[in-house]
C-alpha cells in the first residue's frame, strides 16, 4: 500500500491508497492520516481485506499506542470492516461515528474501543491542540453520514462526495476535471439519492475554506477544482433509480 503526505505543518495528513496487492475485485479506497501532538486519527481505515497492509503502512508513520482515534463517515464495509482487528491492536482508542449506525458497526468487532456517537448536527473535537469539524453530509450517500473538516490545513475529507472508481496506479490529484467527470456521474447519480441533501451539503461547504477536498475513492480535488467540483455536483440530478 501506498502512502503520501498530502499536509505538513504543525500536524500531518497522510493518504494510504493505490493498494497493488489487494483483490481484484475489491475497490479501490483512500484511508486517511490525521497526526497532531504525537496522537493519530485514522479516517474510514478501510475493509478487513486491506488490514495487514494498512496497518504496516500505518506503523510506518506511528506507533500504535499513538493511534488514539478512528472515525468512520458511515457504516458500509469498505469503511470500518476492518474495525474487529483494529480493536485488537489499538484498544484504548475511540471511534468517532453518527449515533445512528452504532448497532450495526458494532458487528464488525467491538470489544475494547469506545463508540463516541456524533449527534446529526456534527460537532468537533480535538486530536491534541488540533480542532477538527464533524460536517452533517446525511443521505449522502448514507442516511447518517459526517466528514472531517480541518481548518488549519483547509482541508475537507468528504467521504463519498467526488468519489471515482478507477483501477490502477492513477494520479494523486484530479488534474482535468471534465476528463474526470465520465468516472464520477454514475456512480454520484446513482449512489446520492437527494437532491434536496446535496444542495443542503454544498451550502453547507461553500461556508468554508477548502484547498484540498479527498474523497475516500478515487482522485483529490485542489484549489479552483473544488469549487469546479461544487458547481457540477450542485447541476447534477441525482437519485437516478427512482425516476
Amino acid at each position: 500500500m501506498k502512502a503520501q503526505k498530502i499536509y505538513q505543518g504543525n500536524h500531518d495528513w497522510v493518504l494510504f491508497g493505490r493498494d497493488p496487492h489487494k483483490p481484484d475485485k475489491i475497490i479501490d479506497t483512500n484511508q486517511y492520516m490525521i497526526v497532531a501532538d504525537g496522537q493519530a486519527l485514522l479516517l474510514d481505515p478501510g475493509g478487513i481485506e486491506l488490514f495487514s497492509s494498512m496497518f504496516a503502512s500505518v506503523l510506518k508513520h506511528v506507533k500504535p499506542e499513538q493511534v488514539t482515534a478512528l472515525f468512520a463517515s458511515h457504516q458500509d464495509p469498505d469503511i470500518i470492516s476492518s474495525l474487529g482487528l483494529w480493536d485488537q491492536v489499538i484498544p484504548n482508542a475511540k471511534l468517532y461515528s453518527p449515533w445512528l449506525w452504532e448497532g450495526f458497526i458494532r458487528h464488525f468487532g467491538m470489544e475494547n474501543i469506545e463508540y463516541s456517537p456524533i449527534k446529526d448536527e456534527g460537532g468537533s473535537f480535538k486530536l491534541g491542540s488540533l480542532e477538527l469539524q464533524f460536517i452533517p453530509a446525511h443521505y449522502l450517500h448514507s442516511s447518517g453520514n459526517m466528514h472531517i473538516y480541518d481548518p488549519v490545513a483547509k482541508i475537507l475529507f468528504s467521504g463519498d462526495i467526488g468519489a471515482a472508481l478507477e483501477h490502477g496506479d492513477f494520479p494523486l490529484y484530479v488534474e482535468d476535471f471534465d476528463q474526470q467527470i465520465d468516472k464520477m456521474r454514475y456512480f454520484h447519480q446513482r449512489w446520492m439519492p437527494s437532491n434536496q441533501a446535496k444542495q443542503n451539503w454544498i451550502n453547507r461547504v461553500r461556508q468554508l475554506d477548502i484547498e484540498f477536498m479527498c474523497p475516500q475513492h478515487g482522485r483529490i480535488f485542489k484549489g479552483e477544482q473544488v469549487q469546479t467540483f461544487l458547481n457540477w455536483f450542485e447541476a447534477l440530478e441525482v437519485g437516478i433509480a427512482v425516476n
